[in-house]
């Protein structure tokens, strides 16, 4: 109610914005405010969720393609009403439906089971590409040993693990349930801005988890450790595949280069 000078307390209206925030997230559980025409409120009702609907479906366009409309329309309703976004950014939405469905939201009739995974394998990529340019380091020697230097990781490179072989569904090919092995893949933004995807067999996987975790490792003992952990017989075939893949990797922008081995 407002006071002789047509003024609303301040209290009042932030129930007020509650109410009405409250009805337009979950309008079959809250009622409108009662002295706003319903006509009104359906043109907010339908704007907001449809601005979050329409948004999402340009950001994860294949995961779309895998559900009907209704599925989607649920979904983005469950998400609308349930989440509760820790950011007031658009750009930023994406990641917030992303730890949505892999925190909080609970297998659903009409989900697929790889509904969490093809929705983080398609955030990767906006992440990628909105991610602002790494500082160069003047210490990294682009041309140096990748043997006997310590090798020097792209923070615009990283290893995902998944369940399922997300870079092969489709509308038309969807899995029924995950593999018996998880699929390794390298993602990086290459020099000219393009995001890519590099699917890793295990020992390559191995050797960017090591170089990414064990700063002080040169090459080669990141190396020398998967021929132990493998017990290979012939340590200088891995020694000799790996340096060819970290050369692969500079020219791919993957590797920035080295630095100087650490003193003993």
């Amino acid at each position: 109610m407002a006071d002789a000078s047509g003024t609303r307390p301040a209290g009042d209206f932030a129930d007020r914005q509650t109410e009405f925030a409250a009805h337009l997230r979950d309008p079959d559980v809250y009622p409108a405010p009662a002295d706003i025409e319903d006509r009104r409120m359906q043109i907010y009702r339908d704007l907001f969720f449809n601005n979050i609907s329409s948004f999402l479906a340009g950001g994860f366009r294949v995961l779309r393609s895998c559900l009907d409309d209704a599925t989607w329309r649920a979904l983005m309703r469950d998400f609308y009403r349930d989440h509760s976004s820790k950011t007031p950014l658009f750009t930023r939405l994406y990641k917030e439906f992303v730890t949505y469905l892999a925190e909080e939201r609970e297998q659903r009739p009409g989900d697929p089971p790889f509904l969490a995974d093809l929705a983080h394998y398609e955030w990767t990529r906006i992440e990628f590409r909105l991610a602002a340019d790494p500082e160069w380091d003047a210490g990294i020697d682009p041309d140096g040993d990748l043997l006997d230097g310590r090798v020097v990781l792209s923070p615009l490179a990283r290893i995902l693990s998944y369940r399922f072989p997300v870079n092969e569904i489709t509308r038309d090919n969807q899995p029924a349930a995950p593999a018996p092995a998880p699929f390794h893949f390298l993602v990086y933004r290459d020099a000219e801005d393009r995001v890519k995807f590099v699917k890793l067999n295990i020992v390559s996987a191995r050797l960017f988890e090591l170089l990414g975790t064990r700063p002080e490792f040169t090459g080669r003992a990141a190396l020398e450790l998967i021929c132990d952990e493998m017990q290979h017989r012939r340590p200088d075939q891995v020694i000799a595949g790996g340096q060819e893949i970290l050369r692969k990797w500079r020219d791919m922008n993957v590797v920035l280069g080295t630095k100087q081995p650490s003193p003993a």
